[in-house]
């Protein structure tokens, strides 16, 4: 006979225990979504949304001779330029000519010199060029650029630059026949100008930096200005207007390096984007962003169409008659319209709302041009239209 004191328990079900386990998971999941939980699609960094005022590129620009080129440099005779170029150059090489001696080279073309001198770049550094042609080259292709020195606004030189012109095409020509793939009169050569001048930047002077905001909108500034402040401490950031914002940075270089490192990756809130339609009148295309929205309205398009057809006439005169032959030419002109029925769209809130009323129309990007006119003018196109 069993025991009276003894009291039975039901043991416990593993169901209940992997319940239990999932649920202490999403607990301690909850707990740490702040750290790996990604930033809202609304969401931009300060590096994205604006710059230090004076942390800014520097266009550079020469002029040139590149050399090598097979027989398909600038024609001497069109450019001469090129001839007083190449005889400047050999002068400065120790080398005199002869009098009367008319140099045409066909190996030769005169071109300009392009590039951009990166912040805070340093004496020795390699940066990029883009070459190309100011004459009647036929091709760069198999070029070396002679050194040239690059100068800047003031004058200055700031980079030499010389080397092996890359060119992406080809081309070939036989029997008055021609075929040519991309452009040849351009090319670039990769690392192919020395920094030989820095360009100072304001960064380590004074007690406050700059932010310019790249749109000028005062809720972006605000944004940015209450990121700063959040991360570094009340009071350390200003707006000052819709497009600048004034931060106190450390004075000691190192630690500003640093202190404008974390603020370009804080995250910004963003507001809702200014409805707007941009209409390319070139390509007939058509972009709006998700802030563009569609009041009720109705629509009647109609496309109109125009073909003119010219057939060949021969009058042949009467036999015996002295006359001659005449080809003239009958054009015919004809004019269709396709009737348009008056479509009722129906308002939209969101983007794909509007996309889809504007479909149900059928009507091509270049009509959809006129059409968002229209609509604009009939205010039922909640948006601001840029024809560009």
């Amino acid at each position: 006979m069993d025991d009276p004191t003894t009291t039975w328990r039901r043991p416990p079900r593993r169901g209940a225990e992997r319940m239990l386990r999932l649920a202490l998971w999403l607990a301690a999941l909850a707990a740490s979504a702040a750290v790996w939980w990604p930033v809202s699609a609304h969401a931009a960094r300060i590096k994205d949304l604006a710059a230090v005022q004076g942390v800014r590129a520097n266009a550079l620009v020469g002029y040139g001779l590149v050399v090598g080129l097979d027989g398909t440099g600038d024609q001497s005779t069109q450019t001469p330029y090129t001839v007083q170029s190449l005889n400047s150059m050999l002068q400065q090489l120790g080398i005199t000519l002869p009098p009367g001696i008319n140099l045409q080279p066909k190996n030769v073309a005169a071109v300009m010199v392009t590039a951009n001198l990166p912040p805070f770049a340093q004496p020795g550094q390699a940066i990029d060029v883009t070459v190309a042609s100011v004459g009647n080259a036929k091709s760069l292709r198999g070029g070396t650029l002679i050194a040239t020195p690059l100068k800047g606004a003031d004058g200055q030189v700031y980079a030499l630059a010389q080397g092996h012109v890359a060119v992406g095409g080809a081309g070939a020509a036989a029997g008055g026949s021609k075929v040519q793939i991309n452009h040849l009169n351009a090319g670039r050569i990769p690392q192919g100008a020395t920094v030989e001048r820095g360009v100072p930047t304001p960064l380590h002077g004074g007690e406050f930096v700059q932010l310019d905001v790249s749109a000028a909108d005062f809720a972006t500034a605000r944004g940015v200005a209450e990121a700063i402040n959040r991360a570094k401490g009340e009071g350390t950031a200003t707006a000052l207007d819709g497009r600048a914002v004034r931060v106190r940075v450390p004075a000691e270089p190192g630690a500003r390096v640093a202190f404008l490192a974390d603020v370009e990756n804080l995250p910004v809130e963003l507001a809702r984007p200014t409805a707007r339609v941009v209409l390319n009148s070139r390509t007939g295309s058509v972009v709006m962003n998700e802030a563009v929205t569609l009041g009720p309205c109705a629509v009647a398009h109609g496309s109109l169409q125009v073909t003119i057809t010219s057939t060949p006439v021969v009058s042949q005169p009467e036999p015996l008659s002295q006359g001659r032959t005449v080809v003239a030419e009958r054009a015919d002109i004809a004019v269709t319209q396709q009737g348009g029925s008056l479509i009722e769209l129906p308002a939209g809130a969101r983007l794909a709302d509007v996309v889809k009323a504007l479909n149900m129309l059928g009507a091509t990007p270049q009509d959809l041009q006129a059409i968002l006119q229209a609509m604009k003018a009939a205010g039922a196109l909640k948006a601001e239209l840029e024809v560009i």
